[in-house]
């Protein structure tokens, strides 16, 4: 089985401009098209270490969101949507409440249904706003970026990718019921890979491989309701049908935050490689008291993680 690669964050920079930049040696124009959340607070250290490099990043991303603002090290390009800020955040409050409640399973999948197609609808007019602003599209045509560094998560980067005829680096930690995994041709077998949420090991009994085939078929409906528009849109801007595992296919490389040491070991292919580990912190090393303590801890098979 093919081995993950360990990018350190210092030479992330270089893997975009070499594989996606034709003179990988002069400074590069980025587009950076963020996904809301915690996926901006990692895809920052990634801008940040582009602009320490030389390459100007411009981030797009629209006037109403949680944690994107304008910094130092990037050019930012904002888009007006069809919601406050107010509506946004409300929405964004609801989603994050219902994992927390104590309900029944079943309560708790319906209300998540019902929060993701609010959350759904949410970015799918933010994407709108983008894709049909003519005047953006314009200026960012006329911008002449050598490459587009976006999540897929929210493919509406990945559109905007295709749409311009830009290459993209696709930044993620996964994309849900495994478009990732389709979009990169990558074999995926059932039986000794484990599913999301299945809480399989990757050494299975009989049954557990049926669950792990038959786990994902239930998460199809969430598929449906989050990714269809993005297809949608994708077709009325190419002008003739496309899928969605189309557009994700023309991502030059996929950089995953994980590692074989976090999950499962698995099939990969050659322009995936793994980043684990670069949105976490500098730490200072342990103190010689902590690793005296770590260390007799470890003699009964306690571990403690001292932050």
């Amino acid at each position: 089985m093919a081995l993950g690669l360990q990018l350190p964050r210092q030479v992330l920079a270089g893997l975009l401009l070499c594989l996606c930049v034709g003179r990988w040696t002069e400074a590069g124009k980025v587009l950076v098209v963020p996904m809301e959340g915690s996926h901006w607070l990692s895809m920052r250290e990634a801008v940040r270490e582009l602009h320490a490099r030389g390459h100007r990043a411009v981030v797009l991303f629209p006037e109403v969101n949680l944690h994107i603002k304008a910094e130092d090290f990037f050019t930012v390009k904002v888009y007006a949507v069809p919601y406050t800020q107010d509506e946004f955040e409300s929405i964004m409050r609801t989603h994050i409440h219902v994992f927390f409640q104590k309900v029944h399973f079943l309560t708790m999948f319906w209300e998540t249904m019902a929060t993701l197609k609010n959350v759904s609808l949410l970015y799918e007019r933010s994407c709108e706003a983008l894709l049909y602003n003519k005047d953006l599209i314009r200026d960012l045509n006329a911008s002449s970026f050598d490459v587009v560094l976006t999540d897929p998560f929210n493919p509406c980067g990945a559109v905007l990718a295709k749409y311009l005829s830009i290459p993209a680096v696709f930044f993620l930690r996964s994309v849900l019921c495994g478009l990732d995994v389709e979009g990169t041709a990558c074999p995926n077998p059932f039986s000794y890979v484990p599913r999301l949420l299945t809480r399989n090991s990757d050494r299975m009994t009989f049954f557990q491989r049926v669950k792990n085939m038959l786990y994902p078929l239930s998460l199809k409906y969430i598929c449906q309701v989050a990714f269809t528009p993005y297809a949608r849109m994708a077709s009325e801007l190419l002008q003739r049908e496309v899928s969605l595992v189309e557009i994700l296919a023309s991502g030059s490389v996929w950089l995953f935050r994980g590692d074989f040491v976090m999950d499962y070991p698995r099939p990969i292919m050659p322009n995936m490689v793994f980043i684990g580990g670069i949105n976490c912190g500098n730490r200072k090393p342990l103190s010689q008291v902590c690793m005296l303590v770590f260390f007799q801890c470890s003699k009964w098979n306690i571990f403690f993680f001292f932050l």
